[in-house]
């Protein structure tokens, strides 16, 4: 249900304002990758605005995306590092095989 609200009051409104963008931004637009030579066509691309502007939007999300994965690295570590100390703990707590009425100890699961 949840899914379904967020669909409807995020995504689709969203979807409609990119089409419009796409729609509104046809014509082609210029990208040069030499600032010194602007005219220099082997260094240059025609492309329609919204493309650009999609591409431009696609690479925001990746750099972004990556910034925040490698920030998060310190607390992946530490989790990592909990689940091992957890599972020892575990470990150490199994009673003798073969002992008669005690509970078995599930280890924890890797996610």
């Amino acid at each position: 249900m949840l899914n379904r609200i967020i669909v409807v009051v995020i995504l689709v409104p969203v979807a409609v304002v990119l089409i419009a963008l796409a729609v509104a931004n046809r014509q082609m637009t210029s990208f040069t990758l030499d600032p010194f030579n602007p005219g220099n066509a082997a260094l240059t691309l025609q492309l329609p605005l919204f493309v650009m502007l999609f591409l431009a939007l696609i690479l925001g999300m990746v750099v972004g995306g990556t910034a925040a994965w490698l920030k998060q690295g310190r607390y992946r570590r530490e989790a990592r590092a909990k689940r091992r100390e957890v599972q020892n703990l575990l470990q150490q707590k199994q009673p003798a095989p073969g002992a008669a009425g005690t509970p078995k100890v599930v280890p924890a699961l890797r996610g």
